[in-house]
């Protein structure tokens, strides 16, 4: 009886472990659904990148734009702001 035992409980564990592997919280369905998620993620974050850059580049086209307008305003067009005074020097 002692003889048969010893198998019956070790296959008994190795059962156990291998339907943890299988069916248990960090088991392979679980991690195989973790690492779609993570993907998804990684691609999402890839596009909100993206956005972002093509965003930036705007705003400092934007930015950069109205200076030069500004500046080609005042020296083509004589443009002044408000509550500036414009002063001509002939030579």
């Amino acid at each position: 009886m002692g003889n048969r035992l010893v198998p019956i409980v070790l296959i008994t564990l190795l059962v156990i472990v291998n339907a943890q592997l299988w069916f248990g919280r960090g088991g392979l369905p679980n991690v195989a659904k973790m690492e779609h998620e993570l993907q998804q993620q990684k691609s999402s974050n890839e596009e909100a990148r993206r956005t972002n850059e093509q965003l930036n580049a705007e705003v400092n086209d934007l930015k950069e734009g109205l200076s030069m307008v500004e500046e080609r305003a005042r020296q083509e067009l004589g443009m002044v702001k408000a509550n500036e005074i414009f002063v001509q020097i002939a030579k």
